[in-house]
């Protein structure tokens, strides 16, 4: 792995924890709706407004993966950018504020399983940044 791969390991984990804290907030906007603490129009306004750029987000990681030749780490990204494609494609990526409460355990459950996702994802990046830096480091010495 070379310099390039230390500098994309570094962006995909950066990207990733701006993804990350997308999925935290729409988690608090979730939990203050239950709590009545905001009302379904302001949430809905809050979460549309991030759902379309944190799924661009997602699918420029992975075309920079897919474009620089890791293709483990690509796939690793399939399935959230096959899911993400998919709400785009059958337009039900925004939310409805009268449909809210009816859908809310489901956007709850989307949202924990995409910050597992994102978590795991964060970790697997973070190892591959540190290989690069000791293998750059190696690579210096000798």
């Amino acid at each position: 792995m070379s310099g390039t791969g230390l500098s994309l390991f570094v962006t995909g984990l950066i990207l990733n924890c701006l993804n990350s804290i997308c999925q935290i907030y729409f988690t608090i906007l979730y939990g203050d709706l239950e709590a009545d603490y905001i009302n379904s129009i302001e949430l809905c306004k809050r979460v549309n407004r991030l759902s379309v750029p944190e799924a661009i987000l997602q699918a420029f990681i992975s075309a920079l993966f897919l474009f620089n030749g890791y293709w483990f780490v690509f796939l690793l990204n399939v399935p959230v950018l096959a899911y993400n494609a998919s709400k785009v494609y059958k337009k039900t990526h925004l939310l409805d504020a009268t449909d809210i409460f009816r859908k809310l355990g489901r956007c709850k459950i989307e949202c924990f399983l995409k910050l597992g996702f994102y978590l795991l994802i964060f970790f697997f990046y973070f190892y591959r940044m540190v290989t690069a830096l000791l293998e750059n480091d190696a690579n210096l010495i000798s």
